[in-house]
């Protein structure tokens, strides 16, 4: 079955405002539904409560229907000439982020950007932005999971990945999927103030704003098969995590030496061997905090932290939220008590 979905600027209460601010969001073939839906949700739904509102609208790269996810097709409005009478641009996420975006879609873009629009991606809508060269030297997130992906193809953007979004003033960009709700949130507030960012959360039935960033929402796996020696290291370690682990016992368990051992977690992890035994110890942590009833002392322990102190302090730094909160948000129910 297939549904077609069209969309049409609003009028009534937003034609009182002598320049509604316009929203334009962007409908590509294989549209990413879900961030889409969230555009539409934050932007495009009637508010006569709030009065003057956004103008909404949704543009293609022509006019024509675009196939989206889920045997969903959406009539865009307009072409990429609206682009040039937004006030707003929305690229809700990119079926293949890889890929170079059209040209004449970055160039719409980067002309939009200098006549004075923001620009906003929510998801792997930042390598879009990225494409067109407006992201060089700025800060810019994206899905966790493709944050090596971007900091390859763009050497030149300050991709953070913990965070659920990044407001550069006339460009902002989200994290993975429903961060694009904590983004259009924080948009709104700025342009309408906190009672209306905060009256949008509660009919849409979300925080109106999370503690954290992505961090929390990471597992990235750690000893992939294309790296042996360290899926026999992390097997080695995981199994040891509750006592101390140095340098120089990672070095013994994998038949090098300190440097040698140093040079290769650099190349292959980013990060130094101590780095990565903090990782490993917080993926214990979080595991232990989703499924059991240990207190956080006890899970200090055995995640191998010591004391409960040291334990909050590398998981804030780590997570970005405090242990109890993390429990708050992802236990499971009919948690265990000790192992």
């Amino acid at each position: 079955m297939t549904i077609i979905v069209k969309i049409v600027p609003r009028a009534g209460t937003l034609n009182r405002s002598p320049a509604p601010h316009r929203v334009v969001v962007l409908a590509y073939e294989g549209l990413c539904t879900f961030e889409f839906g969230i555009v539409v949700e934050m932007f495009g739904l009637p508010r006569p409560e709030m009065s003057p509102w956004y103008e909404f609208s949704v543009c293609g790269l022509n006019k024509r229907p675009v196939r989206a996810i889920g045997g969903i097709t959406v009539q865009p409005t307009h072409g990429l000439r609206d682009l040039q009478h937004a006030d707003t641009i929305v690229i809700p996420g990119w079926p293949k982020p890889i890929a170079p975006p059209p040209p004449e879609l970055v160039r719409a873009l980067i002309r939009a950007h200098e006549r004075g629009a923001r620009l906003v991606s929510l998801c792997v809508g930042s390598f879009v932005l990225a494409a067109t060269g407006l992201l060089n030297g700025r800060r810019a997130t994206t899905h966790w999971s493709f944050v090596d992906a971007m900091r390859k193809a763009f050497p030149l953007v300050r991709v953070e990945p913990d965070v659920l979004y990044l407001d550069e003033g006339d460009i902002l960009t989200s994290a993975g999927s429903a961060a694009g709700i904590d983004l259009c949130l924080h948009i709104i507030r700025k342009d309408f103030g906190a009672i209306a960012a905060n009256a949008v959360a509660r009919r849409a039935v979300v925080p109106p704003h999370r503690e954290g960033g992505q961090a929390q929402f990471i597992d990235k796996p750690i000893g992939e098969a294309a790296h042996p020696w360290l899926s026999k290291l992390l097997h080695w370690a995981q199994g040891r995590l509750q006592g101390p682990i140095t340098v120089a016992d990672l070095a013994r368990a994998a038949h090098t030496s300190k440097r040698t051992l140093s040079r290769r977690f650099t190349a292959t992890t980013g990060a130094s061997p101590l780095q990565w035994i903090t990782g490993l110890r917080l993926r214990r942590a979080k595991d232990l905090l989703e499924t059991t009833t240990l207190s956080i002392e006890e899970v200090a322990q055995e995640s191998g932290f010591g004391s409960a102190a040291v334990f909050r302090h590398h998981f804030r730094v780590g997570v970005k939220v405090s242990p109890s909160a993390y429990r708050g948000r992802f236990h499971r129910r009919g948690a265990r008590g000790r192992k």
